[in-house]
């Protein structure tokens, strides 16, 4: 089966977009989630270029521990990983707070720290794809 690395990142760069976008339109935690769905597909496009297999899940954290294995280089994204991992869920779901709705507790500079982990993940992967 042939590597479709490079349709991952092509839709890692249009979700990173749509988290700029976001956040610029004060949608912080749609621009959260986003950032974190942006870096999820670019490590996905670095794993299928390597040849090895795609880490299943949502865990950013997982993706760049596995990568570590073969790119020690990778682990310097485990803090940026973590954080956008606190997104995935609670950016979306009500439920997630004790009341409110999740736009009530994300800010811009949630959205700008998330985007600039989603920034500095996307150009990692790059920096390693033909």
């Amino acid at each position: 089966m042939a590597s479709r690395h490079s349709d991952w990142m092509a839709q890692a760069g249009r979700d990173l977009e749509h988290a700029r976008r976001a956040a610029e339109g004060g949608s912080h935690e749609w621009a959260c989630f986003a950032a974190h769905q942006a870096s999820g597909k670019a490590l996905k496009a670095l794993f299928q270029w390597l040849g090895a297999r795609v880490v299943r899940g949502h865990s950013l954290a997982d993706m760049v521990s596995e990568l570590a294995r073969s790119l020690p280089e990778a682990s310097g994204l485990l803090e940026a990983a973590r954080e956008l991992d606190r997104h995935y869920a609670p950016a979306r779901y009500p439920d997630a707070y004790p009341s409110g709705a999740p736009f009530q507790y994300y800010s811009g500079k949630d959205s700008e720290r998330a985007i600039a982990h989603a920034g500095e993940i996307d150009r990692f992967c790059h920096g390693h794809l033909p």
